[in-house]
């Protein structure tokens, strides 16, 4: 059988619009469900209720303990499923509902609790939340890169999953703005949040940051999760309803169950998939830092304390964000079709290097406007990153797919979720830790020490570069070129057939 050209994306290999689409919905699951809670429980537990930044960061790395086991569980249970709706659809239906109704119960907490009852309320409630979470993205992460067995087409899949994930990116950042908007000034609790929405919905002035009093933080966490926990519900139905499973068929009737031991086993010894999570775990440990340390830089350098100002840049920073990402991705998916998706991540890596070198000229409490081209360049090359990632994923699949000849996408990509987390979770607990040795206190508001804001500058650039120089070393290293998967796609076809 002659080889198919690398170039070129046959019809029937191509992924229906609606179901890119489709499959780009869950992306609001995604990143609400994972990385919305890390970056408002600074807000809430830290700024509005004072627990310590390095306990607060103990207990979201902690809670990588939980993922440990619900990741691998639930990748291995959509592995072995076998249902009329597939093996990957019911999960990430069930899961869903679960996590949007999850959402806002973790800051189910009230002021006036001691330090160490909010660490074990952080601990325990997301080690409920964390397991709804596995059961949507482990099947969810196995349905993607099932979609199509074609090189470049599973890079156009991942493409309109990360665009469409530029909405509710802009969610991520808004959460500052909106738990800071005038209605939570002095609102003491529920009791009157039925007014205060109203108010939301007919005051435009209700839309400005707080200008006096104190926002209560906690109560604005509480409404906006709920909100966007009814989002992730329906964008969970829209999965399911949108999107089919490619491989089924051959799965349900020829592949044995697999043994959770033995799959996760095998996937950590696979070359390709270590080297894979080599370069995940570099770029994401770093990266997770971001979040905390650029929301600090900005509300206590840039905007000297002032924390609903903060808040306010923080969310224009969301919008050039999705701009930026946007065209990262484009820019990145035409670059990986022209050089192949390893030069492309490699040309991602130098560039992502400059721009956090920008970040030091970017803070600028004279020139607060050029935030937003700190974190547009940023999500410029974060965009492209996961795009590719998830294009190689499906890659490393049809690898082990040629090695040991079972389709075991869940166990391969639960291993992987679980060290990324685990690499955002360590991310933010350095963050914390930095942040409490470094002095900082957030009683002080804007009077914080020199000391504390130029480690917090320094680390903010110096942290996510170190990562990047070791993702760099990975790749160099990395075997599945687009005429490696030509080749294995061939030899895969001639054992069992088309997909």
């Amino acid at each position: 059988m002659p080889s198919r050209s690398p170039a070129r994306t046959a019809n029937e290999d191509r992924v229906p619009i609606t179901q890119k689409i489709g499959y780009g919905l869950g992306s609001i699951d995604d990143m609400w469900g994972h990385w919305l809670y890390p970056g408002l429980a600074n807000q809430v537990f830290n700024i509005f209720l004072g627990v310590s930044p390095a306990l607060v960061g103990l207990a979201l790395f902690l809670n990588r303990f939980i993922d440990a086991l619900s990741d691998p569980l639930f990748g291995w249970m959509s592995d072995n499923a076998r249902t009329r709706f597939g093996r990957r659809r019911p999960f990430i239906l069930v899961g869903s509902i679960l996590a949007g109704v999850g959402l806002p119960l973790l800051f189910f907490v009230r002021p006036g609790w001691n330090e160490m009852n909010y660490f074990w309320f952080i601990v325990g409630s997301s080690a409920l939340y964390i397991p709804a979470m596995s059961c949507f993205y482990m099947a969810y992460q196995g349905l993607g890169v099932e979609l199509t067995p074609d090189y470049y087409e599973r890079t156009s899949v991942f493409s309109y999953r990360n665009a469409i994930q530029k909405l509710p990116e802009v969610a991520l950042f808004f959460s500052a703005q909106f738990t800071t908007l005038t209605i939570w000034v002095d609102a003491r609790g529920s009791g009157d949040v039925l007014e205060r929405l109203g108010r939301l919905a007919t005051t435009a002035s209700a839309w400005m940051v707080a200008v006096r009093g104190e926002p209560n933080i906690l109560l604005g966490a509480q409404v906006y999760c709920a909100l966007l926990g009814i989002g992730m519900i329906a964008a969970g139905v829209g999965v399911f309803a949108l999107v089919r499973e490619r491989y089924y068929d051959k799965v349900a009737h020829t592949q044995a169950r697999i043994s959770i031991a033995d799959a996760v086993y095998t996937a950590l010894r696979t070359r390709p998939f270590r080297l894979q999570l080599l370069v995940v775990l570099a770029y994401n440990t770093g990266m997770s830092m971001v979040g905390t340390l650029g929301y600090y830089d900005t509300v206590y350098y840039v905007c000297k304390g002032d924390v609903p100002t903060g808040g306010h840049w923080n969310f224009y920073m969301g919008i050039a964000g999705m701009v930026f990402g946007l065209a990262g991705i484009r820019v990145y998916s035409a670059v990986s079709r022209r050089f192949g998706k390893i030069r492309a991540l490699a040309y991602l890596q130098y560039a992502a290097i400059a721009a956090f070198i920008s970040t030091w000229w970017l803070y600028d409490p004279r020139r607060p406007w050029l935030q937003p081209l700190a974190s547009g360049f940023i999500a410029f090359n974060h965009a492209g990153f996961w795009t590719l990632d998830g294009s190689i994923a499906a890659d490393v699949m049809d690898y082990d797919e040629l090695e040991s000849g079972k389709r075991r996408e869940g166990a391969f990509l639960a291993c992987k979720s679980w060290l990324m987390k685990a690499g955002m979770a360590l991310g933010f607990l350095l963050s914390g830790v930095v942040l409490a040795r470094t002095g900082f206190d957030a009683k002080l508001g804007g009077r914080q020490q020199e000391h504390t804001l130029l480690m917090i500058r320094l680390l903010l650039a110096a942290v996510p570069i170190c990562g990047f120089v070791l993702a760099l070393t990975g790749l160099s290293r990395f075997p599945l070129t687009a005429q490696t998967m030509a080749t294995i796609r061939q030899k895969l076809e001639e054992r069992r057939g088309t997909v």
